[in-house]
Order: structure tokens, then C-alpha cells, then sequence
């Protein structure tokens, strides 16, 4: 008997959706510096001077000079275990990324689909229309470089203080997700720290944190407690 081939397509099993909740940890081993483990420096910078509207409005240049140095040690960077491991599990997972990074790890490790919260270094945007976005790669951007409406370009990275665009779209992935895994972050963070309670309660959940986390009560978690390359291997071994 002949089977119509959409027929068959369609009663094959959908993969599990498999959510994954990443922050500056993640990264930090593949040799990028953390926020909290600096002091609130990064790289000597006072995080209100360089991460803030009212800093970029005392001094764009400085600010510019920031994620220019941001972006040349990002691209320098590469993918560690935890990226690529996440990108291998496609095979056996429809997984999501939902980054608080603004690196490209993820997608340069082989992920397919990569949600950025707080934003993209390797983009620039107008400063008057967050619209006009262009990909700008690891090149800098100095004062007089100028956007396609006129208006100078700034980095395509959602400061403190400001709305994150994104954030609605999260939650309507975690809001599907079989399998959530929180890993390289401390959950800190708002308002991306409060999408773990948009998980639906069927729903399979990991902790990957060396430490105890803080401000939740992870009852229900399963808690890796290692760093994201180690804990990547046990989640691994636990999902099969």
C-alpha cells in the first residue's frame, strides 16, 4: 500500500520543545566577563556611564568606546561545550534559546533558533528608531556614523532602564515548552528573570548553577549544580 508522503509526515511524532534560558555564565567560559563577578565594572567601566540612557546622553563616545571593546572580545571569543551541545540536542529536540547575551555564541556553535533578550553587539540602530537596524558585524561605531534616516547609530543592546522589546515573544515560548533549562544565569535580572513562571506545569525543569540560587525557592527543579560546560554533559545523560 502506498502511503501519501504528507500523510506520513504528518503522523510522525513532533519532537519535545526544549526551552533553554541562557545568561553571562555560559559565556563566561569561553573567556567573556561577567557584570556580577566584576565589581559592577566591566573591564573598568562604571556600568551607569556606559549601560544607561543618561550615560549616553552625557557621553555617547564613551558609551560607543564600550560596546566597541564589548564586541572585539566577543568576536575573539568561541563557542564552548554548552553551545554546541545545544545545538547538537536539535536532532532529538525543537529547542529555543532565549539568551540574555548579546554575543553570538549560540548561533556560531550551530543553533538554529536564538531569541536575544537584552539585544545583538553585532547589530547597530538608529537612536531614533529602534526599527532601523543593520547588521554591522565586529566593526566599531564612532561618533558621525549615521543610521539611513540621518540620526547617529548606537548599539543594538537594550540598556538598563529601558523596555525590552522582546520580552512578550519570550514568554510565549516558555509558555510552550516540555523541557526548560535555566543555565549561566542568576536570575537577577528583571524582567527576564520572570519567565520561569510562564513554564506550564507539566513541564520538565533544570537548574545548571554551581551555586544555590538565590531568590527562588527551586522546589520541583531538577538542580545541576556545576558550571555550564560540566552540568551540560549530566543534563545530557538525564534527558536520555
Amino acid at each position: 500500500m502506498k502511503v501519501h508522503g504528507s500523510i506520513f509526515k504528518h503522523c510522525m511524532p513532533s519532537k519535545k520543545k526544549l526551552v533553554v534560558l541562557s545568561g553571562a555564565g555560559i559565556s563566561a567560559e569561553s573567556g567573556l566577563s561577567t557584570f556580577r563577578d566584576s565589581g559592577g565594572l566591566w573591564e573598568g567601566y562604571n556600568i551607569n556611564e556606559v549601560a544607561t540612557p543618561e550615560g549616553w546622553n552625557k557621553d555617547p563616545e564613551l558609551v560607543l568606546d564600550f560596546y566597541n571593546l564589548r564586541r572585539e572580545q566577543a568576536s575573539s571569543a568561541n563557542p564552548n561545550k554548552a553551545h554546541v551541545a545545544f545545538a547538537d540536542l536539535e536532532s532529538d529536540y525543537d529547542v529555543q534559546i532565549i539568551t540574555q547575551n548579546v554575543d553570538d555564541l549560540h548561533e556560531r556553535a550551530g543553533s538554529s533558533k536564538v531569541l536575544h533578550l537584552h539585544g545583538e553587539l553585532n547589530k547597530a540602530k538608529s537612536v531614533n528608531d529602534d526599527t532601523l537596524v543593520t547588521e554591522i558585524g565586529n566593526k566599531p561605531i564612532k561618533l558621525g556614523d549615521v543610521a539611513s534616516d540621518g540620526n547617529q547609530l548606537r548599539h543594538h543592546v537594550v540598556w538598563f532602564g529601558e523596555m525590552v522589546p522582546m520580552l512578550e515573544e519570550a514568554t510565549l515560548i516558555v509558555n510552550k515548552a516540555d523541557i526548560l533549562v535555566v543555565i549561566g544565569t542568576s536570575l537577577v535580572v528583571y524582567p527576564a528573570a520572570s519567565l520561569i513562571n510562564y513554564a506550564p506545569n507539566h513541564c520538565q525543569r533544570y537548574i545548571i548553577d554551581p551555586s544555590n540560587p538565590e531568590l527562588y525557592s527551586f522546589e520541583g527543579w531538577n538542580h545541576i549544580k556545576e558550571t555550564a560546560t560540566v552540568g551540560i554533559e549530566k543534563l545530557i545523560k538525564d534527558l536520555k
